[in-house]
């Protein structure tokens, strides 16, 4: 159980500053342009990367087991499916979701999730 909290905690922190720097600044004007001014809303915001972080340590990390190329591996599959959920759905929903802004977006997801997934379960090793 401690594992899973500190592989938890890592995951989550290493995910959530990756995609705050993403969103905040390297990507900021593409996503301004192709969507509009961005409002941030705490509450959800929180509420979506507690939530993403436990999926990948359930799903991506799977056990105290795991190794980092499968992790890495299966965080690339579990974000190119959850983002792809959210951009393909605005894709066929919403009028401005351009296809550059989809790939983009999911390229950007299989990215991140990967990303916190095996750097969080190799700062996790260490304690």
């Amino acid at each position: 159980m401690k594992h899973t909290l500190i592989l938890y905690a890592c995951t989550l922190i290493v995910m959530t500053l990756l995609d705050l720097l993403w969103i905040g600044g390297i990507a900021r004007d593409f996503y301004r342009s192709r969507i509009g001014n961005l409002e941030f809303h705490p509450a959800p915001a929180v509420a979506f990367y507690l939530m993403y972080a436990a999926g990948i340590v359930v799903f991506v990390n799977g056990g105290a087991g795991a190794r980092w190329p499968s992790t890495l591996l299966y965080g690339a599959l579990f974000g190119l499916f959850a983002y792809a959920t959210y951009d393909l759905t605005n894709l066929a929903t919403l009028k401005g979701w351009s296809p550059l802004l989809a790939v983009v977006d999911m390229a950007w997801g299989m990215f991140v999730t990967a990303a916190g997934a095996t750097a969080g379960l190799l700062i996790a090793g260490f304690f």
